[in-house]
C-alpha cells in the first residue's frame, strides 16, 4: 500500500486501539490470574490467624480479680461492686472469691500466684482496712485504683447514694461530627493508597517487556507516541478495575461468611463507619474517579521511567524513588486531614500526585462539590502533562538511538505494505 493510500488514525483512535489490545492480552493472561490470587492469600490467612488468635487471648487472658479476704468482708466488697459496676460498667473488675483462700486459713497468696495456679488477674487479700493486691506489676497498676474504690464503698456504714444524672441527647455535635469523619477520610485515603500502589506497577512490567521484544518500537513508529502511552495507561486501569472487582466481591463473599467473627477479632465494623459529609453514594463515586486519577497520574510516571529503562533491574531502580515520593505525599495528604484549609493543605491538594487523596478525605470533612471539579481538571491536565512529557522524551532518548528509531516513517510504511 503507498503511503497516500495508507489508513490514518486519530490519536483517540489510536489510543483506544492500544488500550483493547494491551486489556485483552493482560486480562487473559496466567500471569494475572496469579497476580489476582495472590492479595487473596494472606488476607485469608491474616483472618484466620486473627480469629484463632482472638479465641486463644480471650481464653487465656482473664480480668477476674481473686478476694482472698473474710467471709463477711467478701461479701461486703461483691455488694459493693455490683452498685458500683451499675455507675462505672466495665472500668470494674470481676470480683470472685479464691476457693483454696477459704479452705486454708494459712492461704498464701503470693505463692499461689507465683505457683501460676488459678486464672486471676491479681488476688486482694489482708482486710478492708488494710488490704494488699497480689499481682504483676501491670495488673496491680491497672485495678488498684477500682478496687480502692470497691473497698472504700464496702467499708462505708451505709451504701452510697449516688445522684441521678438527667440526660438531653443531642443527635451529634460539631466536634463529633468532625472527629468520625476523621476515621472515614483516613480509612479512605488507606485504601485508595494501597490500591494505587499495588496495582500501577502492572503498567511498569507491561512496557518493559515489550521494549525488551521491539515491539514498542514498531508501534511507535506507526502511532504517536503519547497515543500508545494514553491507550496503555487506560488498558491497565481497565485491568486494575477488574482487579478490584474481584477483590472486592471476595472480600463480600468472606463478610458475608464470618462478619460477626470478622468483626470480634479486628473490632471494625463498616456498618458504625461515620457516614462522610457529601453522602456515601457521592463518596464512593468520587472514590472510585480519585481512584482513576490517581492510578493516571502514578501510571503516566511509571511508563516514562519504563521507557527510559533498558532493563528491569534498571526499572527497579529507577521507580524506587517515586515509589518513595508517593510515600511522602501520602503521608502529607494524611497530616492534612486534621488541618482543613491550611496553606498546607492547599499545597497538597495542588501537588498532582497527592491531590487525588488529599480530595478524597476533603469528601469525609467537607460537603462542598465545586473544589472536586477544579481539582479533576487540575489531576486531568497533569496527567495529559505527564505523558506528554513522557513520550517526547522516549522520542528523543530512546527511539534516536537505534537504526529502526531514526526512520520511523520509513519502517511504519514497510508496516503497512
Amino acid at each position: 500500500m503507498s503511503e497516500n493510500l495508507r489508513p490514518r488514525l486519530s490519536a483517540l483512535e489510536a489510543a483506544w486501539v492500544i488500550a483493547r489490545r494491551d486489556f485483552v492480552a493482560v486480562l487473559f493472561s496466567r500471569a494475572f490470574l496469579f497476580f489476582l490470587l495472590g492479595p487473596l492469600f494472606p488476607v485469608i490467612v491474616g483472618a484466620l490467624a486473627g480469629s484463632i488468635g482472638g479465641e486463644v487471648q480471650r481464653e487465656a487472658v482473664s480480668i477476674e480479680v481473686g478476694l482472698a479476704l473474710s467471709e463477711s468482708e467478701t461479701t461486703a466488697m461483691m455488694a459493693a461492686s455490683g452498685q458500683l459496676a451499675r455507675q462505672l460498667g466495665s472500668a470494674m473488675p470481676s470480683l470472685r472469691p479464691v476457693p483454696e483462700a477459704a479452705r486454708n486459713p494459712d492461704f498464701d497468696a503470693r505463692a499461689f500466684m507465683e505457683a501460676r495456679r488459678g486464672n486471676y488477674a491479681a488476688i486482694m487479700t489482708g482486710s478492708l482496712e488494710s488490704p494488699t493486691l497480689v499481682g504483676t506489676g501491670n495488673q496491680i497498676r491497672r485495678w488498684q485504683g477500682p478496687l480502692g474504690l470497691i473497698a472504700d464503698n464496702a467499708l462505708a456504714a451505709e451504701p452510697a447514694n449516688y445522684p441521678a444524672i438527667k440526660a438531653e441527647v443531642v443527635v451529634t455535635s460539631a466536634a463529633s461530627e468532625r472527629t468520625s469523619r476523621i476515621q472515614t477520610a483516613q480509612i479512605a485515603q488507606m485504601l485508595l493508597f494501597l490500591l494505587t500502589m499495588l496495582l500501577a506497577g502492572m503498567v511498569l512490567s507491561n512496557l518493559v517487556e515489550e521494549k525488551a521484544n521491539k515491539i514498542i518500537e514498531i508501534l511507535a513508529a506507526a502511532i504517536p507516541m503519547d497515543a500508545v502511552f494514553m491507550g496503555k495507561l487506560f488498558a491497565m486501569l481497565a485491568v486494575s478495575f477488574v482487579g478490584i472487582a474481584v477483590w472486592g466481591t471476595a472480600a463480600w463473599a468472606l463478610w458475608a461468611a464470618g462478619g460477626d467473627a470478622i468483626t470480634q477479632v479486628t473490632g471494625f465494623d463498616p456498618a458504625r463507619l461515620p457516614a462522610p459529609a457529601v453522602g456515601w453514594p457521592l463518596f464512593a463515586i468520587l472514590g472510585v474517579i480519585y481512584f482513576a486519577m490517581a492510578y493516571l497520574l502514578l501510571g503516566a510516571l511509571f511508563l516514562t521511567i519504563g521507557s527510559m529503562a533498558s532493563s528491569v533491574r534498571e526499572v527497579q531502580t529507577l521507580s524506587m524513588p517515586v515509589t518513595m515520593v508517593q510515600l511522602m505525599v501520602f503521608f502529607l495528604a494524611a497530616y492534612t486531614i486534621k488541618q482543613p484549609g491550611s496553606g498546607l493543605e492547599l499545597a497538597a491538594i495542588a501537588f498532582p500526585l497527592s491531590s487525588p487523596f488529599a480530595m478524597l478525605a476533603r469528601a469525609a470533612m467537607e460537603p462542598d462539590l465545586w473544589t472536586h471539579a477544579a481539582a479533576l481538571l487540575w489531576q486531568g491536565i497533569a496527567v495529559l502533562l505527564i505523558v506528554k512529557g513522557g513520550s517526547l522524551l522516549f522520542r528523543k532518548r530512546v527511539m534516536k538511538s537505534g537504526g529502526a528509531g531514526r526512520d520511523p516513517a520509513r519502517k511504519g510504511a514497510r508496516l503497512n505494505a
